[in-house]
């Protein structure tokens, strides 16, 4: 059986890898999954759902309530400006990264990638037939504007940004995001900017590009923000007309997202908000615990800002992981993001603190 060159080139992610692979009695700190259960008033809209019948298909881009849910909280959270007809469902912030880049990206186009970066903006972009461009992070582990331009060549179609940042936890400056959003806006250049960690951020100001530029399509999720990564529903936001060339490709590749899900993402975006506060506020005290206790081992580490992962310099990362993993403690190398990675691993702590106390005293003879 042939496949397609497009296919053959890309990769298993490593992510999956690690969390496939781990031991039984190992701690797996490689998968950014909040190990925090779905609040109950977001579980028990879906059993209405359920009961009530809305087991069909919904229309291609959502339920209208739910898309002008979401619409009202870019214009009030975001500061983007939109209405429900730009607003799109999709399942997860997966599918909708997928949407945005082939819908953009012809066959030998450029996108510009940090690096290192999450691991599917790359792969997503050789799928289509494109050419990822790795733009190397900043002391800060952030994307600067100025790297940007030093990359962007007449074949270059698309930035991607991601703030707070999965791997590092970097989040961007309010300057650098108007940057970017003003440097595409002037070149002619889309930006996909992926918030899926907007809400945990322990330090600094989430701040959307989309609000300074039309050329930016924003993709958000309700998977961290509310513990509901298995429920499979992201979201969107396009301008100007590109919705309906995202919509030619969603019809038929998804058809629509899930019906329950959709009336569970209603609840959560319209519902009591307390609960996110309450898992940001405990996210940043893992945070704290395992910072102290690596710089109690010496160990080279940029305090993250936001999301729930740790970018430590380790030397050879793929070594230390493979030590690591051996010692009954998962995390992932982070050469699986980009080459700028290689001296880093990265490790989530979306894992309950009894576990990262344990994966401390399991890593402390190896960091």
């Amino acid at each position: 059986m042939r496949f397609a060159s497009c296919t053959e080139k890309i990769e298993i992610s490593g992510i999956r890898k690690c969390f496939e692979g781990a031991a039984p009695g190992s701690v797996n700190l490689g998968l950014g999954q909040p190990d925090f259960d779905t609040p109950e008033h977001i579980k028990k809209a879906a059993i209405v759902a359920i009961e009530n019948g809305l087991c069909g298909y919904t229309p291609n881009c959502g339920v209208p309530a739910l898309r002008s849910a979401l619409a009202k909280k870019f214009c009030s959270e975001n500061r983007i400006d939109c209405t429900a007809e730009e607003i799109m469902v999709t399942s997860g912030a997966s599918e909708a990264l997928f949407l945005v880049i082939a819908a953009l990206v012809d066959r030998g186009e450029e996108v510009l990638i940090g690096d290192p970066s999450f691991l599917s903006y790359a792969e997503l972009t050789r799928l289509v037939g494109g050419r990822p461009v790795s733009v190397p992070l900043d002391d800060n582990l952030c994307l600067a504007p100025e790297a940007i331009l030093e990359r962007i060549t007449k074949e270059t179609r698309l930035i991607i940004v991601n703030s707070p940042s999965n791997p590092t936890g970097s989040v961007a400056t309010p300057q650098q995001m108007r940057a970017i959003a003003e440097i595409a806006e002037d070149r002619g250049i889309a930006v996909l900017s992926d918030e899926v960690y907007e809400h945990f951020i322990y330090k600094g100001e989430h701040v959307s590009p989309g609000q300074f530029s039309d050329n930016v399509i924003t993709v958000n999720a309700v998977s961290k923000t509310y513990a509901m990564t298995g429920w499979r529903l992201g979201y969107l936001v396009a301008k100007g007309g590109a919705l309906e060339q995202l919509l030619k490709i969603h019809q038929y590749v998804q058809a629509c997202a899930s019906s329950i899900s959709q009336a569970a993402a209603l609840e959560a975006i319209t519902g009591p908000q307390e609960c996110v506060a309450r898992m940001r506020d405990e996210f940043k005290a893992r945070r704290d615990l395992l910072v102290k206790g690596f710089r109690e081992m010496g160990v080279d580490i940029i305090e993250p800002e936001g999301a729930f992962y740790l970018f430590p310099r380790v030397g050879d990362g793929d070594a230390v992981a493979a030590r690591l993993g051996k010692a009954g403690v998962i995390v992932v190398p982070g050469s699986a993001f980009g080459p700028g990675g290689k001296e880093h691993i990265r490790i989530s702590y979306a894992a309950a603190r009894s576990e990262l106390e344990e994966a401390m005293r399991r890593m402390k003879d190896i960091l």
